[in-house]
């Protein structure tokens, strides 16, 4: 079992003396929850992709509670401890089909600091799992079309455009990967997965993924990457609507 860093041991103990016997369960989730055990729990503040992320169940939960975490969370925040998710003991299982795609990924990824495992006996539809994938994915698609217009054929716009989006279609293309599979590949991985699903022209996917983690590229690198990317968009959309846990 993952070893449960010092800053998420703070944080329960802060928890239980605000909740009490209110605090049901707690833990963390994530690849970066895990990697924080093997670094200074004192260290400065992480970017947002380096916190440690946290799930908590309560029995109940009210404004003056928020208010007393609201007090605490810059010290959580200077221990790069993300803003806890706080959630009713009744609310959770009842969430499961409004967010399936965001508690499938801390059930596939998690360690439990105290409590029960909150999602002991629940199961997430994969009708819920396709039903947001869809969402995810048209509201990308609209996205990509109502930005392209409004870069007025800039090329230095459409740069923009890609680069700013391309994190979001990272995180599609692992939705559909969980889809298909039931796993959540890094993105990589997952772009791959795709080209292979839609048998889209090899690279043309994962050239996108790799936007994501830039901060610009040219114009002329702009034009000949967006209508593969469109493209594939759409591909993914028409793939979705009429995907039946083939």
């Amino acid at each position: 079992m993952a070893a449960i860093p010092d800053a998420v041991r703070t944080l329960e103990r802060d928890l239980r003396s605000l909740f009490g016997d209110r605090l049901k369960s707690m833990l963390a989730y994530g690849v970066s929850a895990h990697a924080a055990a093997r670094t200074d729990a004192h260290g400065a503040h992480g970017d947002a992709h380096n916190l440690v992320h946290t799930l908590v169940v309560v029995d109940t939960i009210g404004e003056d509670d928020l208010r007393a975490c609201a007090a605490r969370a810059k010290a959580w925040h200077d221990r790069s401890l993300a803003t806890p998710l706080i959630v009713g003991a009744g609310e959770l299982a009842r969430s499961l089909d409004v967010f399936p795609l965001e508690f499938a990924a801390i059930q596939a990824d998690h360690v439990i600091v105290v409590g029960p495992n909150p999602f002991a006996g629940t199961a997430i539809d994969p009708a819920d799992v396709r039903r947001a994938c869809e969402v995810q994915a048209r509201s990308h698609l609209l996205h990509l079309r109502e930005g392209y217009i409004e870069t007025l054929g800039n090329g230095d716009a459409l740069a923009v455009l890609i680069v700013q989006s391309a994190p979001a279609f990272a995180a599609l293309l692992q939705s559909v990967a969980r889809l298909q599979s039931g796993d959540r590949p890094d993105a990589t991985a997952a772009g791959r997965q795709v080209e292979r699903l839609l048998e889209t022209p090899g690279g043309s996917i994962t050239q996108v993924v790799r936007l994501a983690g830039v901060t610009e590229i040219s114009a002329t690198e702009a034009q000949r990457v967006f209508p593969a990317y469109l493209d594939v968009v759409q591909r993914l959309v028409a793939y979705i609507d009429a995907w039946s846990g083939r």
